[in-house]
């Protein structure tokens, strides 16, 4: 499916309500399956990565429900989980794969991790050390890749401290996550803070952990209490209309109900600081904080992303690198190296991108630099990679282009915002 999208002469204007957030998605069904009761998961994202999680629990013998915009899952408890039929298929989620590793790392059955064949690149030798290190047993492709094998074992998992050499939410959350079937105190140790996202959940599902700073403890062997949880909007998805509201002139547009996590608010942080005219309104909530974002445009101007605000906005670099190039002056963006193992090579897939566009951006070491001034980019056809992010983020270079663009092979968006062409549409009027 291909993208036909106009210039946005009048500007983004109105309100918008983008869809429930997918990380927090991904981890409530996976504490609430092995908690000790029932949980409803009220506004959670009916996404195509997020129906992989759904689907992996149920295979292990977990009772999921549907209602309206909720699911109701039946927690198991910490060891009630079942040995599913066959191999659990995680699709393109990075983020159910490496998690849930960290679940079945101390289960007394084995399983056995597929993906599609983008995920089947993502590397896995971040989880599988420090899985390894706890006595988990199991393996990977070429010692590095999915399918991720697993083996059952009988007691539990050894507690560990462990130091990351990168700041990932994903391989933070494998290690908490196995923690919780380890005998004693596990702790993980980030050298930059990553989204907390897990240890907020498990914190509210009564687990037994602690922070420091960029350490962060959890004794195991305690069983979760069912809760239940209100997953707010998706701010990675708020992004794509953040940046079209502050580049695209004329646009006031105010994005309800938005997660404001301080992990996850690194891009507003940084448009804010070039310039951008963003506003945060009846910021509310204790677990996962929320509100509603009034975005303007603005006059940017370039500015320095240092590494370790990265992990803060790594799903939002793209789209940042649109305002970059729209922005007077330069902008360099350091410690790039993880945008290279996403769902696509992000960085490559941008530069061929912006190569259609007129647009010439280039690395120096680990940092991206951008010389910004494009007024208008000129019309193209572009392409998605086959990564969600890379998509939406042409889309928004699009509605500053000299006229029509195409954005090409759209379909992997529906993992995590099927409806984002009929959003876009309804705020440029």
């Amino acid at each position: 499916m291909d993208w036909k999208i106009k210039k946005a002469a009048g500007g983004l204007k109105g309100e918008l309500t983008v869809p429930p957030d997918k990380s927090i998605s991904h981890r409530a069904v996976m504490f609430a399956a092995i908690s000790g009761g029932s949980c409803r998961v009220r506004n959670f994202l009916f996404s195509e990565d997020c129906m992989r999680t759904l689907e992996a629990f149920r295979a292990m013998g977990v009772n999921i429900e549907k209602e309206d915009d909720s699911v109701i899952i039946h927690g198991r408890g910490l060891k009630g989980l079942k040995e599913p039929p066959g191999e659990l298929y995680l699709g393109n989620s990075g983020t159910t794969m490496r998690i849930i590793s960290g679940i079945l790392a101390g289960q007394s059955f084995s399983t056995r991790l597929t993906g599609d064949e983008s995920l089947s690149k993502r590397p896995m030798l971040r989880i599988k050390d420090p899985l390894l290190e706890m006595g988990a047993d199991i393996d990977t492709f070429n010692g590095n890749f999915p399918p991720v094998s697993i083996r059952g074992r009988k007691g539990p998992l050894k507690a560990i401290d462990y130091k990351t050499s990168v700041a990932s939410a994903q391989v933070k959350s494998c290690i908490l996550a196995a923690g919780l079937y380890a005998d004693g105190q596990t702790s993980i140790t980030e050298p930059f803070q990553s989204r907390d996202h897990t240890e907020r959940m498990l914190e509210y599902f009564s687990a037994d952990i602690e922070r420091e700073g960029l350490t962060t403890r959890i004794k195991g062997l305690k069983e979760l209490a069912p809760k239940d949880i209100r997953v707010p909007g998706d701010i990675s998805s708020a992004a794509y209309f953040i940046v079209g509201g502050s580049i695209v002139k004329g646009s006031d547009l105010v994005i309800k109900n938005a997660g404001l996590n301080s992990t996850r608010r690194g891009l507003i942080t940084v448009l804010e600081r070039m310039g951008a005219d963003i506003e945060l309104l009846d910021v509310r909530g204790d677990v996962e904080p929320a509100g509603d974002i009034r975005v303007r445009s603005s006059d940017l101007k370039g500015t320095v992303v240092e590494a370790e605000e990265i992990p803060l906005l790594i799903d939002e670099v793209p789209v940042l690198m649109i305002a970059a190039v729209m922005a007077e002056g330069r902008t360099e963006i350091k410690g790039i190296s993880e945008l290279k193992v996403k769902e696509s090579d992000r960085i490559k897939s941008m530069r061929d991108n912006f190569l259609k566009l007129d647009v010439d951006i280039h690395e120096e070491g680990n940092s991206l630099v951008i010389y910004g001034g494009v007024k208008v980019f000129s019309p193209a056809s572009l392409k998605s990679f086959g990564d969600h992010r890379i998509a939406m983020s042409m889309a928004v270079a699009a509605l500053v282009s000299g006229g029509d663009c195409s954005v090409c092979d759209t379909e992997c968006v529906d993992t995590s915002y099927p409806g984002f062409l009929a959003d876009l549409e309804k705020v440029m009027g």
